[in-house]
């Protein structure tokens, strides 16, 4: 920079901005918070010697990473950027375990209506006939059957029911994020 402005670190730091001042490219005069943060974080010299072991084409990202952790920093002194990647991926497992319940329901109507389909076709009489004072033992274990399997899969549903209940009663711990937002 030299002649002009001075770069937000020797701004901040109240020195002459040199002509190859490693931060001019990165921390401009115009926004001097994005340094402020990263220095109250990091130390403007270590940013510096960060930035110098760093070949020229990865310093641009690894200002933005240093700005985005001393941003996080700042919110969360003790977590910073992890405790927001731990919030994520618990509310990316939370919804995968909804989204695997759902598939179970879905699931589970499905074969309720791939059974029941046939079973409205093959639904016994009222009155069973008789063979021999009751019919033969594969037939009334198929009667059986026929009248049981409704009475089946309405119990299987409500199991599945009760376990999504469990399970998203199980979830619905509230928590507080990185941010003090609280959510359930």
């Amino acid at each position: 920079m030299g002649g002009n402005s001075p770069c937000a670190s020797c701004k901040l730091l109240r020195r002459r901005c040199a002509k190859d001042c490693i931060f001019a490219p990165y921390f401009p005069s115009d926004d001097p918070h994005k340094f402020a943060i990263v220095h109250k974080v990091f130390g403007a010299s270590n940013v510096s010697k960060m930035l110098q072991e760093l070949p020229v084409q990865q310093r641009a990202d690894a200002v933005s990473s240093l700005v985005y952790e001393a941003n996080a920093r700042v919110r969360d002194p003790v977590y910073g950027c992890v405790g927001a990647i731990s919030f994520l991926q618990n509310q990316v497992s939370e919804l995968q375990m909804q989204l695997a319940v759902a598939q179970a329901e879905i699931l589970c109507i499905q074969m309720q209506h791939q059974v029941q389909d046939p079973m409205l076709q093959q639904l016994p009489n009222p009155t069973p006939t008789t063979v021999h004072g009751g019919g033969t033992a594969s037939q009334l274990l198929d009667d059986q059957l026929h009248y049981d399997k409704p009475f089946l899969l309405h119990n299987h549903h409500q199991f599945i029911n009760s376990t999504t209940n469990v399970i998203h009663d199980q979830y619905s711990v509230k928590r507080e994020t990185i941010f003090g937002d609280v959510v359930s």
